[in-house]
């Protein structure tokens, strides 16, 4: 059941007076706990994109934070909260060209051996490259890996549910105790939709409260101190089965601290301010000790415990969370906070090398340039480029199916959107090398098509139109277009039809994909220069995640797929490349007219600039965060 605003106020009140007092005489014993989340390997600070050093992001950065903290804080544990193994092309290699033999460490398992982890719990993009290696890959831990709502599908289990660390620190005063730390992990149950190719019929992934309330009370019995690695995110309004449940796992009793990653947002910060059951600035959520350090590396999360011995059980007196970056940004230019530990470039030197020539290797040329500025407007080549490379790569697999004469369209979202200033594709025409494909299409997803009826494609379109923010049309200033709580990844554009967005009405669809059907926002629907029946059958080439039922979409719930590809959607736009084919300019979609002049903002990136002769009517304003922002006049 989702929280109740009764335990939250509860959570609340416990926070507000503190834990029980204790008296003075009472031995401390200070506790550090450490965490890394979402470093998606992340292991150095290289942009195998850019080829050069990027000072926002690394394992070997945070390696130095990691050092200063332990010279604080001698009584010191850390912990990993999974998403470890995929999310840069060093991730690829490993996983496809590299390979891991039997009795092989992954190299950010070597790494992570030499800074000491502790324990550790998957996130759901450790399935990504499939079971057999996830299970090579965490034999290289030196250090215990728990997942309590993972099970295999007979129902023995994937991972222990929980470990006890068994310690020996020193208290204040210069004794030594011996601790008892009982660690408890959870991830997403949405594996089961993301990665179902997978994971079907190999894996079962419950709702994690569940698995909270009832693996707790036997850990809470045998350890002094638990820890939660939940990896998942903060809403208050998560119910059973929810994607992001750490509030709601934090109010089970028994839990001491609990640590957050999968959103890619820092806790505590500004990021969850006002949301209720956390507070925002203290770092606790239900009044327990939270936090969640960013992503890629760009923070490592710190939890400072004060215990006190209590008759003959340690209880929190005191503590203090804080995200730590390795990185701050300032007008025009990032200062580094951190150093790099060159050990850890050493340990994974020989994968990182071999990476470097893979993404160097080209595979093709681009007569007209690519780039990802402007697709919150529909100017988006990059995505031109995708979608053009899917329907080529399917049209001939499904010659002589029964699909086969069903119109073929195809849908891609823009990834390299901003999601960091300086996260955006920006190639002009020329050579082309792997490392820009990888660029273009970040993820391991495999190519999937999926039948539809104009209904369902006019539900998706909708769904997709989420991101944007409902445009006040009296309005005389200039209003912000995107809602940043539905991710770039998750507005799917469909090439093959001609629609429009009137952004001046209200979203069909909220964040959490909840359905408002009074209200559209897609208008004059077409296909062929005709409307979409909404009866009518179509082919729709997506990936994956999206043909699962990732991002909540209508009817995609991986019960209409007629295509399951041997190949990735990154494959399809190598082989596109390399055919020599060229970027269609294909703009399927552009705002609906209004009426009237209002003007409408995004942020983008500063270097866009040399782009905007491709964006009539767009202009850019003013530094925002690092970000320039842009306007563009609707009529």
């Amino acid at each position: 059941m989702p929280i109740t605003r009764r335990a939250l106020l509860a959570g609340g009140t416990a926070l507000a007076t503190g834990f029980p007092t204790i008296a003075r005489a009472a031995p401390r014993l200070p506790l550090r706990l450490l965490e890394t989340s979402d470093l998606h390997m992340f292991a150095l600070d290289w942009d195998y994109y850019r080829e050069q050093r990027d000072p926002t992001v690394g394992l070997n950065k945070i390696a130095s934070l990691l050092a200063h903290a332990r010279e604080e804080a001698p009584n010191a544990l850390l912990f990993d909260n999974g998403d470890l193994i995929q999310g840069s092309p060093l991730g690829d290699h490993v996983a496809h060209e590299g390979g891991l033999a039997a009795g092989v460490r992954h190299p950010i398992f070597r790494a992570m051996n030499y800074l000491r982890y502790d324990a550790a719990t998957p996130g759901n993009h450790e399935f990504n490259f499939g079971l057999d290696f996830l299970e090579r890959a965490l034999a290289g831990a030196a250090f215990p890996y728990v997942g309590a709502n993972i099970e295999r599908a007979d129902g023995s289990a994937f991972l222990p549910p929980f470990h006890i660390l068994t310690r020996r620190f020193t208290d204040d005063s210069g004794d030594e105790h011996e601790l008892r730390v009982g660690v408890i992990g959870f991830a997403p149950p949405q594996i089961m939709i993301w990665d179902k190719a997978n994971l079907d019929g190999r894996l079962r992934c419950c709702d994690m409260v569940a698995a909270a309330r009832r693996h707790v009370p036997v850990l809470r019995a045998n350890c002094d101190i638990v820890v939660a690695l939940c990896h998942c995110g903060i809403d208050p309004h998560a119910g059973v089965g929810a994607e992001n449940a750490a509030l709601q796992i934090a109010a089970v009793p028994g839990i001491d601290a609990i640590m957050l990653g999968h959103s890619h947002r820092v806790f505590p910060g500004p990021d969850y301010a006002g949301v209720e059951g956390a507070d925002a600035e203290r770092g606790a959520l239900a009044g327990i000790p939270a936090v969640m350090p960013g992503f890629w590396g760009s923070h490592l999360g710190v939890i400072d415990l004060t215990l006190a011995r209590d008759g003959d059980r340690w209880i929190i007196d005191r503590f203090h969370s804080q995200a730590r970056p390795i990185y701050r940004r300032e007008t025009g230019k990032i200062v580094a906070l951190a150093g790099v530990d060159p050990q850890i470039e050493t340990i994974v030197a020989p994968e990182h090398e071999a990476t470097k020539r893979r993404v160097d290797a080209p595979v093709g040329e681009i007569a007209t340039p690519l780039y990802s500025y402007f697709a919150w407007i529909g100017v988006d080549p990059v995505g031109a480029l995708v979608n053009a490379a899917q329907l080529a790569y399917a049209r001939p697999l499904l010659e002589g199916t029964p699909f086969a004469e069903l119109p073929l369209l195809s849908a891609v979202a823009p990834f390299r959107m901003g999601y960091t200033p300086d996260a955006y594709i920006d190639l002009d025409p020329g050579p082309v090398a792997l490392r820009h494909v990888a660029d273009i299409y970040p993820y391991p997803n495999t190519l999937t098509a999926v039948r539809v009826t104009g209904a369902e494609l006019r539900e998706w379109l909708e769904c997709a139109a989420r991101v944007f923010r409902r445009i006040d049309r009296d309005s005389e200033g200039a209003q912000l277009l995107v809602d940043r709580r539905t991710p770039s990844y998750n507005f799917d554009v469909i090439a093959g039809l001609r629609y429009r967005i009137d952004v001046t009405a209200p979203a069909r669809y909220d964040a959490n994909g909840e359905r408002r059907p009074e209200n559209a926002r897609i208008v004059d629907l077409r296909y062929a220069d005709r409307p979409v029946d909404p009866a009518q059958q179509f082919i729709v080439v997506t990936n994956n995640y999206r043909a699962d039922g990732g991002g909540k979409f209508p009817g995609l719930d991986g019960r209409n797929i007629v295509l399951r590809a041997p190949d990735s959607n990154r494959d399809a736009v190598e082989r596109f490349l390399r055919r020599g084919a060229a970027v269609p300019d294909d703009r399927p979609w552009s705002f609906a007219p209004i009426g009237r002049r209002v003007t409408i903002a995004f942020d983008s990136a500063r270097a866009a600039t040399r782009r905007l002769a491709e964006a009539p009517g767009l202009r850019a304003t003013r530094e925002e965060g690092g970000y320039l922002r842009y306007e563009y006049d609707l009529a």
